[in-house]
């Protein structure tokens, strides 16, 4: 039975309970540690692969992907809040729609967080190359920092910022809390200023014509942008974290995408009206799919006739205002980029380690998962495992290629989500719900139809690749977790000597004021 296996709301929360953090994340916490997540390469580098895809529609990309955001937040932000435990949509899909959709979301946040990592770092390369090139006067050859879909052989930038932070959530130091905090306040610097000198030297010419590609264009766009928004949901995997969640969650789930929200209109805005932001046509006028080496070469072909284009740019914002006269502050962006992107890797990667964990505390993954580190006291099996893949997704694929195949995977489990809310409404209604979805019948469905129309819109090749994924999901659930499960052998719960998952602390959570107490 596909909803069979659920695993009751009271024994999730009995096991959160025994097994639970120090709650020490309070909602200014929550809502730095979302901005912290959400801002990132979606703005300091989609803009470019929006700009192929929509022209200057883009803002109206933004939008659609904001407000289908804002719509699962809202859902989001009841389950946070009424089941305040680790594990996301998967633990809320397991409470109320039973174990095999529970699987499949997590197989699909796997997805999600992995991919997503892989796509940060490609664009921190992008923009630590730029600098290093600009202001330095460094040529460095395109074979190593781009790879083979993008006109090189290897990105060993990517490769590299994603190896050290594997290495950082190992070791779990103390400072990360602090130093993330900084890097957050750097990176909403660093868009204010963009804003500031762009902005007021916009010229309306730069929006005509505005959706070059037709509505087909802005649809693709906006389910590129999604990725821009992903990262706020990686705030209720802080749940078990937080002081009084049955408030703070929804404030910080919700507060740091309205931010967010503002920041990427206003950016978006500045790059339209002072350099333009219409496609790269192929020599016949063909449209060309971003990431692909044929737009690579016309890229190339445009660069060296003196007529570059902003969708050609690896470090779109920087770009930007080196060509309005600011090559200096273009370099400073660049800089913060290079400072700031690596804290959304760690929490994507974080993000990762974390859903690994619980579903190994469930029983649908090997206990190897959960194994931690007799030293620094943190998941170093998963941790490691995570960081090779995330190294190699970084290496070979371009930017926009990995955030389409992750928004497949954050589509899916947002709308898990959204079904959830309203399902158990029905089955549970007495259950004290601290924030309650607006207009839930009419929210909830908007959400799902919502993700719905941007998963229907990501390209051919990025829905094959989520069909072969979640394939691959059923296999591995059919073949060994569903013998395994503790909720299918009765075990609701499991003692920690039994489990051999011993107490832990965390390693330090980008965001909170202390490093944390035990994991869960």
């Amino acid at each position: 039975m596909i909803f069979g296996r659920v695993k009751p709301l009271s024994a999730i929360l009995a096991t959160a309970e025994k097994k639970s953090l120090e709650r020490s994340l309070g909602a200014f916490q929550l809502t730095m540690l979302g901005v912290g997540a959400v801002i990132g390469t979606g703005i300091f580098v989609l803009t470019a692969e929006a700009a192929q895809k929509a022209g200057p529609g883009m803002m109206v990309s933004f939008i659609i992907a904001g407000f289908v955001c804002a719509v699962a937040a809202l859902c989001y932000a009841e389950m946070a809040a009424m089941v305040p435990v680790s594990g996301s949509a998967y633990t809320y899909s397991y409470a109320v729609m039973g174990e095999l959709i529970a699987w499949m979301v997590g197989w699909a946040l796997i997805l999600e967080y992995a991919v997503a990592a892989g796509a940060v770092s490609v664009g921190w390369s992008g923009y630590v190359v730029g600098l290093i090139q600009n202001a330095f006067g460094v040529d460095i050859p395109v074979a190593l920092v781009r790879g083979p879909y993008d006109g090189g052989l290897v990105n060993l930038p990517a490769m590299l910022i994603a190896g050290l932070v594997t290495w950082l959530l190992v070791i779990g130091t103390k400072e990360s809390a602090a130093v993330n905090a900084v890097l957050v306040a750097i990176k909403v610097a660093a868009l204010a200023l963009f804003v500031a000198l762009s902005v007021p030297v916009m010229n309306m010419d730069g929006f005509t014509p505005f959706a070059p590609l037709g509505f087909t264009g802005i649809s693709a766009a906006a389910a590129s942008i999604f990725f821009a928004y992903v990262g706020f949901d990686a705030v209720s995997t802080a749940a078990e974290e937080t002081k009084n969640p049955q408030r703070n969650m929804p404030i910080g789930l919700i507060g740091s995408l309205a931010i967010c929200t503002v920041f990427y209109i206003l950016v978006a805005a500045g790059v339209i009206g002072t350099v333009g932001a219409q496609p790269v046509f192929g020599p016949a006028g063909e449209v060309l799919a971003p990431g692909s080496t044929a737009l690579s070469d016309q890229c190339a072909a445009l660069a060296a006739a003196g007529n570059e284009a902003v969708t050609c740019s690896k470090e779109a914002l920087a770009w930007t205002l080196r060509e309005i006269g600011w090559p200096q502050i273009g370099n400073l962006l660049g800089l913060a980029a290079g400072l700031a992107l690596p804290s959304v890797i760690l929490m994507m990667m974080f993000g990762q380690t974390r859903i690994f964990f619980v579903m190994s505390r469930d029983g649908l993954l090997p206990a190897m998962f959960s194994k931690i580190h007799p030293t620094y006291r943190t998941p170093h099996v998963i941790t490691i495992l995570t960081g090779i893949f995330v190294a190699l997704f970084a290496a070979f694929f371009p930017v926009g290629i990995l955030a389409d195949i992750s928004n497949s995977g954050t589509l899916f489990a947002f709308a898990a989500v959204s079904i959830a809310v309203m399902m158990l409404r029905r089955t549970d209604p007495s259950r004290v719900r601290p924030f309650r979805t607006p207009a839930v019948m009419i929210t909830a469905p908007i959400a799902i139809a919502g993700c719905a129309y941007l998963f229907w819109s990501l390209g051919l090749e990025t829905k094959l690749m989520f069909v072969v994924w979640a394939a691959i999901g059923l296999v591995v659930y059919f073949g060994y977790s569903r013998n395994r499960s503790h909720v299918g052998r009765g075990l609701l719960d499991v003692p920690e000597d039994d489990a051999d998952i011993p107490p832990l602390p965390v390693p330090p959570l980008p965001g909170a004021p202390t490093p944390g107490g035990k994991d869960a």
